[in-house]
């Protein structure tokens, strides 16, 4: 197998777009949730939200194109164009066959097709746009990365609600490792902060309810948590094979070297308790690194939030590690960015890939006591500095879908 490295990230997120200044609020406990400003929330249980402000898509997009596009498309395009960017990748001097795109969603355009079923009820089935279907479907996303950078080679999109972009990350990872392509951007993007799908959510009681106090609202694995906080956003990263980025002279961040996936099959919604479906997959991805358990230094939680979530997230980390778990460092950066849904992924990767590279660990902000059984080290309130070698990012999804990558520091 090929080895695979990280050499770009690009971010956009409810705690900015610039990649310096994104650290800098992860690492200092910032906060990027608030009252939801988008539309009229008075009438949902939830009203709070990680919105996207720090984000103009003028700078990636000509504005006549930003109309015939949904915003989880804008949201990727300018993730990914950071990237490259950040990868210092000229693909004039790349072949284009070689290069290619999984850029995933979770749900794609909502709020596409809220607009247009709205058209479609008031003025008729004929006054619908010819764009309504290419902006609302998932692909699209990666579909348009490529058109911006001539990436000719794999490119498709993964659906597995909020593992989205974890499993594109791995897929694309493993498409490096077997020869088929020598460049991939990988991640995912979302833009569910609508009226829809906050409303979705909200009857699903999922939703934390904390509205007076938003900052505060996000407090995975403290026993007052009551639910996740909706957010939009994308992450992509660029991965290459090493010996590629090598000999252009490219700034490596860290190895992707692991990659698990596996399902509960056990719910719609509801993981197991016991964890061992996620397990399996930190399992998995602990192995195709050629690690062992107590070799993990750091595991970037999926961390909702919810009561379900973290007590099964924190029975899988010690399945998987064992007694190496009572060492591990475990933190939700949900805590501040609130929840990307099919962004996560994406976005979380690139929190791995920085924290290999800058030593860092971001805390779990808002963990003030522990829930019951709840006994891990959740890295509370304050970054840590350390020196991480290796670490898994975790990311769940609705229909039991697991995924785990590890990352591992270059000797």
């Amino acid at each position: 197998m090929r080895k695979v490295v990280v050499t770009g990230i690009g971010v956009v997120s409810p705690l900015g777009s610039d990649l310096n200044l994104f650290w800098d609020r992860l690492k200092s406990g910032y906060c990027g949730i608030g009252p939801l400003t988008s539309f009229d929330a008075s009438a949902m249980t939830s009203r709070i939200a990680g919105e996207i402000i720090e984000f103009n898509p003028d700078d990636f997009i000509p504005k006549k194109e930003q109309r015939r596009m949904d915003n989880f498309s804008k949201y990727a395009i300018g993730a990914a164009d950071l990237a490259v960017k950040d990868a210092n990748l000229n693909m004039d001097e790349e072949d284009p066959t070689r290069a290619g795109v999984i850029v995933s969603s979770g749900i794609g355009g909502l709020s596409t097709l809220e607009k247009q079923h709205s058209i479609y009820l008031e003025k008729g089935p004929g006054r619908c746009s010819p764009f309504m279907i290419p902006q609302m479907i998932v692909n699209i996303a990666g579909g348009l990365v490529a058109i911006q950078h001539n990436m000719q080679g794999p490119n498709y999109a993964i659906v597995t609600a909020c593992a989205s972009g974890t499993h594109s990350i791995g897929a694309a990872a493993n498409t490096i490792k077997y020869g088929d392509a020598d460049v991939m951007l990988a991640g995912g993007s979302e833009s569910s902060t609508t009226p829809m799908g906050v409303a979705g959510f909200c009857a699903l009681r999922a939703l934390s309810t904390r509205n007076d106090d938003p900052e505060h609202a996000c407090r995975p694995f403290d026993k007052d948590r009551d639910g996740f906080i909706m957010a939009s956003g994308a992450g992509v990263i660029v991965l290459e094979e090493y010996e590629h980025a090598k000999a252009r002279g490219a700034n490596i961040y860290c190895e992707l070297s692991g990659f698990g996936a596996t399902c509960d099959a056990y719910h719609m919604t509801a993981p197991t308790e016991d964890g061992k479906g996620a397990a399996r997959a930190m399992t998995q991805a602990i192995a195709g690194a050629g690690m062992n358990p107590e070799d993990v230094d750091y595991v970037n939680a999926h961390g909702t939030s919810t009561p379900l979530n973290d007590a099964m997230e924190t029975n899988a980390i010690k399945l998987a590690l064992g007694e190496a778990s009572k060492k591990v460092m475990v933190s939700s950066t949900k805590s501040m960015t609130g929840h990307m849904l099919g962004a996560a992924g994406g976005v979380e990767a690139a929190i791995c890939a920085l924290t290999i590279k800058n030593g860092v660990v971001p805390p779990t902000i808002n963990h003030d006591n522990p829930g019951e059984g709840l006994d891990l080290d959740y890295v509370p309130k304050v970054s840590r500095e350390a020196d991480v070698k290796f670490c898994l990012s975790n990311s769940l999804g609705f229909g039991g879908h697991n995924a785990s990558i590890g990352f591992k520091k270059l000797n």
